[in-house]
């Protein structure tokens, strides 16, 4: 896979080249930079773009080390893939953004919010964690992961977000793909990353307006967490999707789409007045 018509490669001033896929109104205000989970690409926001009303501007990025982005051996934690997505707004020339951060996306997201609090307008934080540290419970997966990377440890591994059975085939096999293109050493320096580095809610304080969206299904971050996570960010409103895993993203776009527009729209209209 390579980049598709409509989308551009750009060269990040933090010293990595990335692809970034962008939909909607080019004058909607404020834009959505759609920032994707562990394993994934931009292309995981394939169901959601189309549903976006027409009078957003959205972006979907490939972060680092993943999709079409480039792969450096370091780089991972999440202090160094938020400085990635404020060098992302200026070559987008985009002074603010509202951040939709899926998963471990979510993750990166709060701390673009606590680090560069002024380029954020606004948070959507669909299945994110506030805490990441630790070794999680799939770790000793990766103790003899090496390239290539086998295809149905790919499967097997995503069976731990969701039950597969609940997508449509082409997004399991699109996810299967994009977690393919990681190679070992990316994998592995992807989840270091995000265990060493501290919450981003303990580093500092998120004062930009905050959704957070979870699935009642969540047995991967859990209830418990998405709680402290709205309690670490002051005023976050919190929707829960009753029939959702995980993976809030891929298993209801739908109404994470329409969560998304109304959250961008209130925030213009808050800005207007």
């Amino acid at each position: 896979m390579g980049p598709g018509e409509g989308d551009r490669r750009l060269r990040l001033a933090t010293g990595i080249t990335t692809v970034v896929t962008e939909r909607g109104a080019p004058d909607g205000e404020p834009p959505v930079l759609l920032l994707h989970s562990w394993a994934a690409s931009r292309r995981s926001f394939a169901a959601l773009l189309p549903l976006l009303t027409s009078r957003l501007r959205a972006v979907a990025a490939d972060l680092r080390g993943h999709g079409d982005a480039d792969k450096p051996p370091a780089g991972y934690d999440v202090g160094t893939l938020a400085e990635d997505v404020v060098a992302l707004l200026d070559a987008l020339d985009v002074p603010r953004a509202v951040l939709v951060g899926a998963s471990s996306g979510g993750y990166v997201a709060q701390q673009v919010a606590v680090s560069a609090p002024d380029r954020v307008a606004g948070l959507v934080l669909a299945g994110a964690p506030r805490d990441l540290r630790g070794r999680p419970p799939f770790a000793a997966q990766f103790e003899q992961l090496g390239d290539p990377v086998d295809p149905a440890w790919v499967r097997r591994f995503l069976v731990g977000f969701t039950d597969l059975e609940r997508l449509p085939s082409w997004y399991v096999d699109l996810m299967v793909d994009d977690a393919l293109r990681l190679p070992a050493p990316v994998w592995l320096a992807t989840l270091d990353g995000l265990t060493a580095s501290p919450p981003p809610t303990d580093v500092g304080v998120i004062t930009a307006p905050a959704l957070v969206v979870s699935g009642g299904r969540d047995d991967l971050v859990g209830r418990e967490q998405t709680a402290a996570l709205v309690a670490a960010v002051p005023g976050a409103e919190w929707i829960e999707y009753p029939d959702a895993g995980h993976l809030v993203l891929e298993e209801d776009p739908v109404q994470l789409a329409g969560d998304v527009a109304a959250f961008v729209a209130a925030l213009a209209d808050e800005h207007d007045r």
